[in-house]
């Protein structure tokens, strides 16, 4: 473990210059995608007035822990997995770390195979080749995997400057097809259908089980949300402009997924929850080769910040690899990564477990993350002692046991919350979890330690 300062963890004010608008941007690019999309899409199954309250309640009252990291990110200039070395202790934030490293590697693999799934329709639409799920379909997706994870090392491998044009780009041309879907979803069907439209009863999903989806959706961005505010010089830019931008860009785009899907539910007059990716929904629109190609490239800028960020979480639990190195690893692993839904038969069913896991991981480390600076600490570190063996945040040999049994416990809270048929139809299990973890905390830390270990910065 280092013996350096700890002022190296953190960004010097002279060394800030993302703006307001620049932050907003990023945070409305951040869920500009092809699984915000499929999130909508997944809603679907809860009827449009249901599916966009539970949207809108789940969606803000997640991005307001992404405005409470952004603000320790701003206070501090650290990084979020730097953060939660003072809660967890130095060596203790391995383990935020590697669950990091792993949402993010499952986050590239959601994003390859919706984008995958362009691919196949692409080359059934070149080459007639026939599509996922028809008798010799898997060849298109297994090149579409392949094909984007060819693109998504390149990304990667070209550096920062040809990430931030693909990001650039992309965005642009996101928004462009954001449009253009919306004028022939109401083209098709209007908006009266569409809150008119009944989920069919096998198909219905409870509440509870939609806001626990959105939430594992959202809260998975508020584990990042110090690595982009902690590069901003103004208090408002850390806490506003994350929850206005993040908020608008879920919102936004989950409500394109959700009226496609149910459009073409309408159109076709059946409904089907696996046919809510971005790829069936274009092609089913008559949207064409464009409109794939578009999802493709979505792919890869909402891939280049997931596979940034697990290479750095990858970094952080081995400092002698290189980012570069990190970045190849974490590449090659979502590769394989990827191929699971074709194991498991179903891309819906291989998401769902996929969220329940981040639900189940993310909500108490940001629950102890966030009361141990504001409430055991006062909203001040000592950040010298961010990287100091020995020093205040060493705990035992480097860990904080409390942080650890809190964290066990609240992922064990969530499983079992998550069974509980009543949380299953009203509010879930991830908030109620969260203010569990969050307490049990606070306590477990002023039983063992007492008073706070704050001190000026």
């Amino acid at each position: 473990m280092s013996h350096n300062n700890g002022q190296e963890l953190s960004i010097k004010p002279a060394q800030r210059r993302t703006s307001s608008w620049d932050m907003f941007a990023t945070w409305v690019g951040a869920n500009a995608n092809n699984g915000t999309w499929y999130i909508g899409g997944v809603l679907a199954a809860c009827g449009f007035a249901a599916a966009m309250g539970v949207l809108l309640f789940s969606s803000a009252l997640s991005y307001v822990f992404l405005s409470l990291i952004g603000f320790i990110g701003f206070k501090t200039g650290v990084s979020t997995m730097g953060i939660s070395r003072a809660s967890f202790g130095l060596r203790g934030s391995f383990l935020p770390s590697a669950i990091n490293v792993t949402q993010f590697i499952g986050w590239t693999a959601v994003n390859t195979y919706i984008a995958a799934t362009s691919v196949s329709y692409l080359m059934h639409d070149i080459a007639g080749w026939p599509l996922y799920g028809q008798a010799g379909g898997s060849k298109g997706i297994i090149c579409g995997i392949l094909v984007m994870s060819i693109l998504h090392i390149i990304s990667i491998a070209s550096g920062s400057r040809s990430v931030q044009l693909i990001e650039r780009i992309g965005i642009i041309l996101v928004f462009i097809f954001v449009l253009w879907e919306s004028i022939v979803v109401f083209q098709t069907v209007s908006l009266h259908e569409i809150m008119s439209w009944h989920v069919p009863a096998k198909f219905k999903m409870n509440t509870g089980t939609a806001v626990d989806t959105v939430a594992a959706f959202n809260l998975a961005w508020v584990t990042a949300g110090a690595d982009f505010t902690r590069f901003t010089r103004k208090k408002s830019a850390a806490t506003v402009m994350p929850f206005a931008g993040a908020l608008l860009g879920v919102v936004w785009f989950a409500f394109i997924g959700l009226v496609a899907t149910i459009s073409i539910a309408i159109a076709s007059g059946s409904y089907d929850p696996n046919n809510s990716d971005p790829s069936t929904i274009a092609s089913k629109l008559g949207l064409g080769v464009l409109a794939l190609l578009v999802i493709i490239l979505t792919s890869m800028t909402a891939n280049a910040v997931n596979l940034m960020a697990a290479g750095s979480a990858l970094s952080n639990i081995f400092p002698r690899l290189k980012l570069k190195a990190s970045l190849w690893i974490v590449a090659v692993l979502a590769t394989f990564v990827t191929f699971i839904p074709m194991i498991l038969g179903s891309f819906l069913d291989a998401f769902i477990v996929f969220l329940d896991y981040v639900g189940m991981v993310l909500g108490p480390i940001i629950s102890i993350i966030i009361v141990d600076f504001y409430l055991r600490n006062h909203g001040s570190y000592r950040l010298s002692e961010l990287t100091k063996r020995n020093g205040c945040y060493w705990y035992t040999n480097g860990i904080n046991w409390v942080a650890i049994v809190t964290w066990v416990s609240g992922a064990g809270i969530f499983f079992i919350l998550q069974h509980s048929s009543i949380l299953e139809k009203t509010m879930g299990a991830t908030f109620i979890t969260m203010l569990i973890s969050g307490v049990v905390y606070y306590y477990l830390m002023k039983l063992f330690y007492g008073g706070s270990k704050k001190d000026v910065n």
